[in-house]
């Protein structure tokens, strides 16, 4: 099944990008997706922040802005599957075009701008998943106009606090005017403490507990890492995803759309993104669960990263040029490389360099 589907992976390239992205969706939908083959190797089995994986692969926020088929995103492979980013209000996003394929880069330009149905479709499609036993988290941010962002995140977990299991607060897409800005020492502060309250609410009812994650930038001092690290363990977060896009443009990029404006995703992503994460580990000094996401395309560069302090790894723009069987391939790659290393286990290669 994956190698069929795999074949159809050229064919979706001859679209623009955001259409062929909605043929894809629209595919799933009608449960035309590949299927893993058998269950993970049990080597792959792993712990998030109290959250059990048959393995370490994610897939990224920006996949299933809308929670439309997480299912079938799970029957492909996926340990743990992200939808969004969702906001309290529909929003239309930026003008198109406004996703770029960099083909001789094996990267990915976007300037989306958080479009999305709203919160309250995000919530039906949570609501009707299934399987309903494997890991599915939300992603939440803000309306581009909203007046109180903060309480954007706080009306996004409310609304679905019984229905996802997990929450990545995103405050680090570059293609939402002012967005970063929460990463700014004050303005986390007051995010993060707003977020606290809420969530000692939430988890005092009927569905308990939930892990939130914060999602950073690449695009950080080492002082700004400090300051991150240092928020998210005085607002009891339980750890932070690692990284966003980049606004960056590596001069090695040889693409024709090298020069769009948004967020640069994919193989250059690697390096940069590994780096951080790298820094991350070391100020937070085991205090936070990290997932580590940026430029991941091959088995390697999964262990890499979790060698570099991730307990579980996202990708998402590797798939638009390998095509579905690229996550069971990595689950099957990572095993091996596990055993090579002499590791009967994920946590026992976290952070070991």
């Amino acid at each position: 099944m994956s190698l069929l589907h795999d074949l159809a992976t050229p064919g979706l390239r001859l679209f623009d990008p955001e259409d062929a992205h909605g043929l894809t969706i629209a595919a799933l939908r009608l449960g035309l997706g590949p299927r893993a083959d058998g269950r993970s190797d049990p080597i792959l089995a792993t712990r998030l922040a109290g959250l059990t994986l048959a393995n370490p692969i994610g897939l990224a926020a920006g996949f299933d802005k809308n929670a439309e088929v997480p299912g079938a995103m799970l029957r492909a492979g996926f340990g743990f599957v992200e939808c969004g980013t969702t906001t309290p209000r529909p929003q239309s996003g930026n003008p198109r075009p406004r996703l770029f394929r960099l083909t001789a880069d094996r990267a990915v330009i976007n300037r989306m701008g958080f479009n999305n149905a709203g919160l309250e479709a995000f919530a039906a499609g949570l609501a009707a998943r299934r399987p309903r036993g494997a890991v599915v988290g939300a992603n939440v941010g803000a309306n581009k106009d909203s007046a109180d962002r903060a309480a954007d995140y706080v009306t996004g977990l409310r609304r679905l606090w019984q229905l996802a299991d997990y929450f990545t607060l995103n405050v680090s897409s570059p293609n939402t005017p002012g967005l970063r800005d929460l990463q700014g020492k004050a303005a986390l502060e007051a995010l993060l403490a707003a977020v606290a309250t809420v969530r000692s609410e939430l988890a005092a009812g009927p569905a308990g507990e939930r892990p939130v994650f914060l999602k950073v930038a690449p695009d950080l001092s080492p002082g700004d890492v400090e300051d991150i690290v240092e928020a998210a363990v005085i607002h009891g977060l339980d750890g932070l995803i690692v990284s966003n896009t980049t606004v960056a443009r590596p001069e090695t990029l040889r693409s024709p759309a090298r020069a769009e404006t948004g967020g640069l995703s994919g193989a250059p992503l690697f390096g940069p993104s590994t780096a951080v994460l790298k820094a991350f580990h070391a100020a937070a000094g085991g205090r936070l669960a990290l997932v580590g996401v940026g430029g991941i395309g091959t088995a390697r560069q999964a262990y890499a990263k979790i060698r570099a302090g991730a307990s579980a790894v996202q990708l998402y723009s590797a798939m638009v040029y390998e095509g579905p069987s690229l996550v069971g391939r990595l689950n099957r790659e990572l095993a091996v490389l596990l055993r090579a290393d002499g590791f009967s286990s994920i946590a026992e290669a976290v952070g070991v360099g």
